[in-house]
């Protein structure tokens, strides 16, 4: 028996586990992101940490706060504990278990059953130790922990993306705050330019050199951007309330800087090679370890059709008075062998190796999405950030000439070489166009934060936020 028992541990530590072990799968990754350009250097925007990229102490210190607070952020680190809650046992499940038991018994035989003249009335002591080890021979229980350590990856990744999207999304409701503020200080510039037009025009009214229409136009144009200020104050406000929730915190206002001031925190970003992308954006991260936790329960499917077989033994004392537990012949052991071999299940253990084997195919599936969505986001976010460009371009030059014909049609109407209408085409196209520039800075600004949430990478709290999980997860 001892023989035996030794020939099956040593079978148990030097078995195989059951099941395909993991292999990424291979992915085309395309030589650059966008088709017709190329990427020599592997460096990316995205080994930046953000407060490389925002040198805003007032963006800084949001984020920080952001970070500190979020109540998303916070149900993504709880998320990761209870993985490594899981974890735990699946590891000490290899592991031999032990028990220790001890109790006093007091019983009564039937009439029937004792021995005439015997005390019926029975008192019994004992305290014992107890092992039991299953053999993991197709490597069921090592498939287990497999799987539970990728379900700890997932989490841990999960909780990077969620940083991703909360430094983003703070970064963004920031941008827009100083857009919407910027768009306010134009329409009551505009608002305080009519105002002093409606009493020019009104004056020469008085005097009869224009007609009440002209007054009248007057009167509508001052009123169409009075209408708009109660808007943007609104929009301020909400994205406000947005912010401050992103933070944890009651609705409250935030110091923010101008777009003007924001013109410094458009670096070069390089996006890097596509194929780095794979180590680095956190939802194909947690992706490939849903796929690596699918491919596990794969294997554990298959080991569930051979038999279970665990070693037990026990060693204790046994007596009926307590003084005599600890005696030489209070002695008491066993050990044994268990083979359960399922009989009944055996066809819906068959089924449930279909099933582990169609989750991986989907696992499959998620993995390559998330990495062609990633290229895609990636590819659209470089097109997007040029091109937006452009347009803030443009937009600068538009108002720099719209401000000339302002100037030059009410230095005319002043003098009464141009009509009311000019003026009034004139302002309004002046006004329009500010707007759009204040909307194409802010697109330009959002274009690199969109950029950098697409790499996904850079968004750490701390030198040694991407190591600790990994670290724990190895160890087990």
């Amino acid at each position: 028996m001892r023989a035996l028992l030794i020939g099956l541990a040593a079978t148990a530590l030097s078995a195989c586990a059951l099941g395909p072990d993991y292999a990424r799968p291979d992915i085309d990754a395309p030589a650059a992101y966008v088709p017709g350009t190329t990427t020599d250097a592997p460096g990316s925007a995205a080994d930046l940490d953000w407060w490389e990229l925002y040198r805003d102490p007032a963006l800084d210190h949001l984020i920080r706060e952001a970070i500190d607070h979020n109540l998303d952020l916070r149900m993504a680190v709880a998320r990761v504990r209870q993985a490594e809650a899981v974890l735990g046992p699946a590891g000490i499940a290899l592991l031999p278990q032990l028990s220790a038991s001890g109790g006093v018994e007091r019983s009564k035989d039937s009439v029937d059953a004792s021995a005439p003249g015997s005390d019926r009335i029975e008192t019994t002591h004992s305290l014992r130790l107890g092992m039991s080890w299953e053999l993991d021979l197709w490597g069921r229980l090592r498939r287990l922990r497999e799987g539970a350590r990728a379900d700890l990856l997932s989490a841990e990744y999960g909780r990077r993306g969620v940083m991703v999207s909360l430094v983003a999304d703070v970064a963004t409701a920031w941008f827009r705050l100083a857009s919407l503020d910027e768009q306010l200080k134009v329409t009551r510039a505009t608002l305080d330019t009519r105002e002093q037009f409606l009493k020019l025009t009104q004056a020469q009214s008085d005097r009869g050199v224009v007609s009440g229409l002209d007054v009248a136009s007057a009167q509508a144009q001052l009123a169409q951007a009075r209408a708009n200020i109660p808007e943007f104050e609104r929009q301020i406000a909400l994205t406000e309330h947005t912010l401050s929730l992103l933070l944890g915190r009651n609705p409250g206002g935030f110091a923010r800087a101008t777009l003007e001031d924001a013109s410094a925190m458009k670096p070069e970003v390089p996006a890097g090679l596509p194929s780095t992308l794979l180590e680095r954006r956190p939802d194909i991260l947690e992706a490939e370890q849903g796929l690596v936790a699918a491919n596990a329960q794969v294997g554990a499917a298959k080991a569930a059709l051979f038999p279970t077989i665990s070693l037990t033994g026990s060693y204790g004392t046994l007596s009926t008075e307590a003084s005599d537990l600890f005696s030489n012949g209070a002695e008491t052991w066993s050990v044994g062998v268990n083979l359960l071999q399922p009989l009944l299940d055996a066809q819906r253990n068959l089924y449930r190796v279909d099933l582990a084997d169609a989750r991986k195919a989907e696992a499959i599936a998620a993995y390559e999405k998330a990495v062609r969505s990633g290229f895609r986001e990636v590819a659209d976010a470089l097109v997007s950030r040029q091109k937006l460009a452009e347009v803030e371009r443009a937009q600068n030059e538009l108002v720099e000439a719209q401000q000339r014909a302002e100037e030059i049609a009410t230095a005319r109407y002043k003098v009464g070489y141009s009509s009311y209408f000019d003026v009034i085409n004139a302002d309004r196209d002046l006004f329009s166009s500010k707007l759009a520039r204040s909307s194409a800075r802010l697109d330009a600004r959002l274009a690199t934060v969109e950029l950098y949430r697409a790499l996904g990478g850079g968004w750490r709290s701390g030198p040694d936020d991407r190591s600790g999980v990994q670290k724990s997860a190895d160890a087990r």
